[in-house]
């Protein structure tokens, strides 16, 4: 097989991924195997590959292929969300490109519409998921509008309503006046941002005095129907009990008192809006006020804004605050920093309004799911840190705002008749809620053209929320194979930014819809930042394309460069270099690929003492990984799993093992030798593949002397062995006399080919045990075990040894003690703050014993290069 000089991603993408599949080797069936499941957070039908994306879905892959060659029934489900609110804007959109308004259509027209985009785009991410090599069940794939799984949805809507925790309310809710609908109070985000304070004064009845408000929504007075003071302060409390005149408006509102209102805020008069605040409601309430609403659904004013009547709020608050200051109500306004609520999804200014709507009681349900994580640890977080968050969350929980006044979703199962359609039944379909209604009704003859069933659509959570549940048909036929065989699932890969929205919400209902958790493990990534740590945005224009990336480096060297710096919970600072990074990698393992085939092997030429000992050294160095990459995958540590296995590769393999068995130019080499040469590359491969899956297996594929199976994604991961820990610090020792040597040359101008002696001032009377490596890649002449200090030449030490290497040239004393003299300085000032911090009690008794015992190393090391530099410095004089 011909070796291309240069590696190209663009060549073997495309044609291992096809091979994959083409092999069904990602497709999971039950079988007598353990499974391991991951179900995939579903994106946005909406949605485009990005590094979000990117940085999730590598990480889920990984997970998932290492599992595949552990022998584990791997199972990674895919599928979207069909995102209610982003879809729906999106199709409304596309309709007014057209020159058509969602109102002039009926609710099929614009689903029929809303399909066709659904169809045409939605499976654009699922396809560039595959790009990045993501290894899912394909045959597998979901979406949160099929069939079977609105089928699902409805019938835990009908479950959860029947068991008495689903109601239907007239509350206070979090009004979307872009998207025209109700939010839940997690997707609220509030941001803090610059307005201004106004200061308005009311006339009181039948007086000249007044009484002024502070207010930040002075178009809201339209709506005011009291104003509240506090019980004990002084300055009104002759004005309890009047009456006062709302600007503009003329109508007479009462003053209450309460002592909810705080007399150091503004004015310390509160103005009561019932139908528009979520705190004015209570009181509302408490006060038996009336509500007036002067919103429409697009938060325009309605007839109760008299003559503001269609008005966008924010125009009408200028017009107003003009019309104020020409009256003389306006007394003042001033900058004012405040926490504005914006929506989630729209980033459009919340208004809180009054709204039957249906909820969700969440008190009952959400004690396993707390318990699974906080009190028996049976659904572990990495990194722990966010169980505080899951705990504050699901201590504060509220009633669950369930309904969304939208087309595109799964519709609410009521169905209202009678007079005025007051009365209503919930049911599966249109013929179980008619027998419902006749038996509610006592009426036999009612139709279903009596029934209107419920305009809203759930929130698109409580689709996702059963997502482990739903992909396996567990809801409809809980006893199913697929259900009983890969639930719980074994890890979830997401974003700390949805673990109340979705994570906490999935587990709530894997305890109240199959009493088990619905997964073991949570791995929270972080969120995907540019260099100077600002959050990625179109508007910054600071996102790179993932698939331009992918592209221009290749999808292992994208895949690597997200890793390489991606500690879980912690965000990720992307830098394009390391894409660089991870490219230059690939083309490292690439050449050592191209080295090795180029060998010219001979079965007559045996291996020699130095090729045997550097072959069992290597191993015992991967089997040492091994153990470290296992213990950082079991700890969710991916990032150093892959910084293990990065070393190994280009440090270990790359520049040492193979440096030392390479043979001389046109020199042939022994054919046992490449063959095992070949074995440890390929065990190379098996630990890189799922970082790395297409570099990998092309390497593998045209390595290959096994007779497992033919592909790499599905061979076996290697086990860890007993491996001789003195042997690999032996070995380590070599390398560190070899760096020595290499750098007593550079510092020297000595060339390789100008053969060196190495002396060792041997105390201990020990041979070196890779004395044959240090003269080959030290290009030494010979090793003597004692030291002529008659010389001219170089000091250095290693742990307890101490070596000198005579150099042929005459060397500078007078430079050379200045430079033995600065090394000097800086190792005894060095020295000096190890002490400083080893002698600090609070750090000693505080910090970790490995990271005491680093200190005390480097305390160690530091007080041999001294007495080594010292030695060098009374040689120079």
């Amino acid at each position: 097989m011909k070796i291309p000089l240069k590696f190209n991603s663009k060549e073997i993408e495309d044609k291992w991924y096809s091979y994959w599949l083409k092999n069904k080797y990602f497709k999971s069936i039950p079988d007598n195997r353990d499974p391991f499941t991951i179900v995939i957070p579903p994106p946005n039908v909406t949605g485009v590959l990005h590094m979000g994306h990117m940085l999730n879905n590598s990480i889920q892959d990984i997970l998932i292929r290492r599992s595949r060659m552990k022998g584990y029934n791997a199972c990674w489900v895919p599928g979207t969300d069909h995102a209610s609110i982003a879809t729906e804007a999106k199709v409304v959109e596309k309709l007014k490109e057209e020159g058509i308004s969602k109102n002039d259509l009926t609710r099929e027209e614009f689903l029929e519409h809303a399909w066709n985009w659904t169809n045409k785009y939605g499976g654009v991410i699922l396809d560039q998921l595959k790009k990045i090599g993501s290894s899912c069940d394909w045959d597998r794939t979901k979406f949160t509008l099929d069939d079977e799984m609105y089928e699902s949805v409805i019938k835990v809507f009908v479950d959860l309503y029947e068991k008495g925790l689903i109601y239907r309310g007239y509350r206070m809710v979090n009004w979307d006046p872009e998207a025209k609908t109700t939010l839940s109070d997690e997707e609220v985000i509030y941001e803090e941002r610059k307005g201004r304070l106004y200061y308005i004064s009311y006339l009181i009845e039948n007086s000249k005095s007044k009484i002024s408000i502070a207010t930040t929504r002075p178009e809201t007075i339209l709506g005011d129907t009291a104003i509240c003071v506090n019980p004990l302060d002084k300055r009104y409390k002759d004005l309890i009990g009047k009456k006062a005149i709302v600007p503009i408006s003329e109508r007479l509102i009462p003053i209450i008192a309460d002592s909810y209102v705080d007399m150091e805020f503004g004015s310390g008069c509160l103005k009561v809006t019932p139908a528009h605040d979520f705190n004015d409601k209570i009181i509302g309430e408490k006060y038996d006020l009336d509500f007036i609403d002067i919103f429409n659904s697009d938060a325009s004013l309605n007839k109760n804004g008299l003559i503001y009547n269609g008005l966008d709020r924010f125009e009408a608050r200028k017009k107003i605050c003009i019309d104020l200051e020409k009256n003389g109500s306006l007394i003042k306004s001033e900058l004012y920093k405040h926490n504005v609520g914006v929506s989630e999804r729209t980033k459009s200014v919340i208004e809180p309004r009054l709204s039957d709507q249906w909820f969700l009681k969440m008190e009952e349900i959400v004690k396993p799911a707390k318990d699974a994580v906080l009190i028996d640890n049976s659904i572990l977080f990495f990194p722990k840190k966010f169980k505080n968050t899951y705990k504050h969350w699901m201590e504060n929980i509220k009633d669950w705002n369930i309904s969304r006044q939208l087309w595109w979703g799964h519709r609410i199962p009521a169905y209202y008749f009678g007079k005025d359609n007051k009365d209503y039944v919930v049911a599966e379909n249109i013929t179980t809620a008619l027998n419902k209604a006749r038996l509610k009704s006592g009426n036999n003859k009612l139709k279903e053209n009596d029934l209107i069933q419920d305009p809203d659509v759930l929130d698109t959570w409580f689709s996702s929320w059963l997502w482990p549940i739903s992909v396996f048909d567990g809801i409809r036929n809980p006893e199913n194979k697929d259900i009983n065989y890969y639930y719980p699932t074994q890890d979830l890969v997401t974003g700390p930014d949805i673990l109340f929205f979705w994570v906490a919400r999935m587990i709530i209902s894997g305890f109240e819809f199959k009493a088990k958790k619905p997964f073991s493990n949570v791995y929270f990534t972080g969120l995907v930042r540019d260099i100077k740590g600002r959050k990625m945005s179109k508007q910054l224009g600071n996102s790179p394309d993932a698939l331009e990336l992918i592209s221009l480096y290749g999808a292992d060297s994208v895949r690597v460069g997200l890793m390489l710096s991606s500690a879980a919970g912690n965000d990720l600072l992307f830098d394009e270099n390391l894409c660089k990074q991870g490219k230059n990698f690939a083309n490292k393992i690439w050449n050592s690929y191209r080295l090795i085939s180029g060998w010219k092997s001979s079965k007559k030429v045996k291996i020699s003492e130095l090729e045997n000992q550097a072959i069992i050294w290597f191993e015992q160095k991967f089997q040492m990984t091994l153990e470290n990459i296992e213990d950082q995958f079991s700890k969710y540590r991916i990032s150093d799993a892959l910084m293990a296995t990065y070393k190994l590769i280009w440090d270990d393999f790359c520049s040492w093992f193979l440096e030392l068995i390479k043979p001389d130019f046109n020199k042939p080499i022994s054919f046992k030798l490449v063959e095992k040469v070949k074995l440890i590359f390929e065990s190379n491969l098996k630990i890189l593949h799922p970082f790395m899956p297409f570099i990998s297996e092309e390497i593998w594929q045209r390595i290959s002397t096994r007779n497992e199976n033919a592909a790499l994604c599905i061979s076996k991961w290697p086990k860890i062995k007993k491996y001789d820990k003195n042997f690999i610090e032996s070995f380590e020792l070599a390398k560190g006399i070899i760096t020595s040597i290499r750098n007593v040359r550079k510092e020297n101008n000595l060339g390789f080919k100008e053969k060196l002696i190495l002396q060792i001032n041997n105390k201990q009377n020990k041979i070196l045990e890779f004395s044959e490596s240090i003269i080959r890649l030290g290009g030494l002449e010979k090793i003597d075990y004692q030291i002529d200090k008659n010389l001219n030449g170089s000091f250095f030490r290693i742990k307890s040894l101490e070596f000198f290497i005579p150099t042929n040239k005459l060397i500078d004393n007078t430079l050379e003690k200045k430079k033995v003299e600065d090394e000097l300085t800086y190792a005894k000032g060095f020295l000096k703050s190890v002490q400083k911090k080893l002698s600090n009690e609070r750090f000693v008794n505080n910090a970790p014993e490995k990271v005491i015992a680093i200190e005390r190393q480097k305390l160690a090391d530091a007080e041999a290069k001294i007495e080594t530099l010292e030695k060098s410095l009374a040689s120079l004089s």
